[in-house]
């Protein structure tokens, strides 16, 4: 049976709020997960869903709540840092290293949605980090954004945004958005699917709320994971959907051809992308990959002759 114990660390002098999903009792000490999610979420949703069945499966694992959301300090609230989570995740990995449950050599890191990009800018510089998983993560980088927006609107957008960082500068005041508005713009994640994860029971938390700063928007239009995908060296497992319409399976499939040995790819017959937060027709498969994954280049990671290279058809693509 798996416990949870609620933690605390700190992350550059902000005191971050977690829940530590342990698996049963033993003597060893356990591989572990760090994970990271999508956008304006928090740890009793995505990520704690996961944290769960990664617990029982035998790893440690950790949901917690980034600077500014949920029980985290932080200022302005609901604000979306891109750089500022990535250094939460160096802290997170910090954390896990030190508890006694944990082989610090044995640490791995996922990523959901949004969380697909922070984990990797953190693998890409932080060797403490053994593998690596991302799942119906995003492949952001601004001139895709910009290409799919459209120029002009693109250009609309970033106006928009100039006059809103201008307004809190002489006012002080910070300016809010929906985090989701199922019609659509403004909103963080606009549109009726996000809408039927965040604004329905479904994923209904007492620690999330529906909203964000509008200048967090700004931080989503120009995050880019292309420039660090050839800098990870750990492992690297990608999870999508086939029928994702929020993040089209190609963006993963070209995140898959750009990113180094070792890897593997595992494609979900999904209709949706918001399936892989909660369905367990699909987080179990997920989750089953992942700790395969992970077992076997965790494993591999305490060898020393270990090289970057699998036995385990590290090109596989599965359609399950």
């Amino acid at each position: 049976m798996t416990a949870v114990e609620k933690i605390e660390f700190s992350s550059d002098g902000y005191r971050l709020v977690g829940n530590l999903h342990l698996p049963e009792p033993g003597t060893e000490q356990r591989g572990a997960v760090v994970l990271t999610g999508p956008f304006s979420g928090v740890k009793e949703q995505v990520t704690g869903y996961y944290a769960e069945r990664f617990a029982a499966r035998g790893y440690v694992a950790l949901a917690f709540d980034h600077r500014n959301w949920g029980d985290s300090e932080g200022q302005p609230r609901q604000h979306e840092d891109a750089t500022a989570k990535v250094s939460d995740l160096r802290a997170a990995i910090g954390f896990l290293a030190a508890r006694p449950e944990v082989d610090p050599e044995r640490i791995a890191l996922a990523g959901v949605c949004l969380g697909g990009i922070y984990a990797t800018q953190l693998a890409a510089f932080d060797p403490r980090v053994k593998a690596v998983a991302l799942i119906a993560a995003a492949y952001n980088n601004p001139e895709l954004i910009r290409d799919r927006f459209g120029t002009e609107n693109f250009a609309a957008l970033t106006a928009e945004f100039a006059r809103i960082a201008q307004r809190q500068s002489d006012t002080g005041e910070v300016e809010y958005w929906p985090a989701v508005n199922p019609e659509g713009m403004p909103a963080g994640n606009p549109g009726p699917e996000p809408y039927a994860y965040y604004g329905t029971e479904r994923g209904a938390t007492p620690g999330w709320e529906n909203r964000c700063t509008a200048l967090s928007v700004l931080q989503e239009l120009t995050l880019d994971v292309d420039a660090f995908l050839p800098l990870v060296t750990a492992p690297l497992l990608i999870v999508h959907g086939s029928g994702d319409r929020a993040i089209p399976v190609a963006d993963a499939e070209a995140a898959f051809a750009a990113a180094p040995e070792p890897k593997e790819l595992l494609l979900l017959d999904t209709s949706d992308h918001i399936g892989l937060y909660d369905d367990d027709t699909y987080v179990l498969p997920a989750i089953d990959r992942a700790v395969s994954f992970f077992d076997r280049s965790l494993d591999r990671s305490l060898d020393p002759v270990f090289a970057p290279a699998f036995d385990a058809s590290p090109h596989r693509s599965d359609r399950s």
